[in-house]
């Protein structure tokens, strides 16, 4: 995960708007600086930041809009999508288009990369096609870390 941190943002509000979204520690957040531009970058090596996400889904009931999301940001084992920062710091997740231009403080840029997991089942885990409002076919476990 990654997002620009501007000179005129708050590195603790950003830090605070992705954790609203996805459960990342402090530790697993670091700054980096190229220049004057600068960036908050997060790695985790398990899905469990996506937990928080995965529940922020179902509970603004846009599975199916972060669904679509997800499957047109999907490139091999490898998922690639983009959210409105400002939303995020209200705890909201919004999903953006694309990575400049929609959100005037830039998107959140979230890379999901799976390795030896199976997509189609962390897709069925984290946002599952839904029928009258209710998920189906729900993958309870993705099998990945």
């Amino acid at each position: 995960m990654r997002t620009p941190l501007y000179a005129t943002e708050s590195e603790e509000k950003v830090l605070r708007a992705i954790q609203n979204i996805l459960a990342f520690s402090k530790d697993q957040c670091r700054v980096e600086e190229y220049g004057r531009y600068r960036e908050i970058i997060c790695i985790a090596e398990s899905r469990i930041p996506l937990e928080k996400f995965a529940s922020l889904l179902r509970s603004q009931r846009i599975l199916d809009a972060a669904r679509s999301y997800l499957l047109k940001g999907k490139s091999g084992n490898a998922f690639k999508f983009y959210l409105n920062k400002q939303a995020a710091l209200q705890g909201h997740a919004s999903f953006c288009t694309f990575e400049v231009g929609e959100s005037p403080l830039g998107a959140i840029t979230i890379i999901i990369d799976l390795g030896e997991c199976n997509p189609e089942a962390f897709l069925n885990w984290l946002a599952p096609e839904t029928r009258n409002g209710k998920p189906i076919n729900e993958e309870k476990d993705p099998g990945c870390g």
